[in-house]
């Protein structure tokens, strides 16, 4: 299914859902600094780069065009992090790993819209994600989740088989996530 937006095709999967894609962008591979860009809705608010998926495009590839128009940043694309469902906006986003290699200095977002960048250390982008994004905070716990299974974690590796759990707590019950681990600082 797709729906027209004045500047792109939205795209949904068979239940309904928009496809979307983001990157939790690094500075480095120690996965200690992450960029977040200001909403374009709210610009004193701070999200994850992401968008939608155009028709017959690949989660990795939206992913890495998204974060290219929002953030600016071109980099080398890890593993998936997972899908996460957000069911009261019927959107699923598969969420990647990006190793920053080339920060722009002025961009699609940045030029059209003022949209900004900043570096953040994890867990402040957690705090201040909770706040306006909770279900991007929910990223970085399943990064971390699957860091600690044994299956290896770290910057670009892809550590083996699927798992399906839920993010409860002090999310909505309206969010939930299906992870597969196929996969200036504040």
């Amino acid at each position: 299914m797709m729906k027209v937006k004045s500047n792109q095709t939205r795209t949904y999967d068979g239940d309904g859902y928009k496809k979307r894609a983001a990157c939790l962008c690094f500075r480095s591979c120690s996965e200690e600094e992450v960029l977040l860009v200001s909403s374009s809705r709210h610009p004193d608010k701070w999200i994850v780069p992401g968008g939608g998926m155009e028709p017959e495009e690949e989660p990795s590839v939206a992913a890495a065009r998204e974060v290219c128009e929002e953030a600016g940043v071109k980099g080398t694309l890890g593993r998936l992090v997972g899908v996460f469902e957000n069911r009261e906006r019927k959107h699923r986003t598969y969420v990647y790993v990006l190793v920053v290699t080339e920060l722009l200095d002025a961009w699609e977002d940045s030029v059209n819209i003022g949209r900004k960048r900043e570096w953040f250390a994890v867990d402040e982008a957690m705090r201040v994600l909770r706040r306006h994004k909770p279900v991007q905070a929910t990223y970085f716990q399943a990064l971390r989740d699957d860091g600690d299974d044994g299956g290896g974690g770290g910057c670009l590796t892809s550590n083996g088989s699927p798992l399906v759990g839920s993010i409860s707590g002090e999310l909505s019950p309206g969010y939930s996530l299906s992870q597969s681990s196929v996969s200036g600082i504040r």
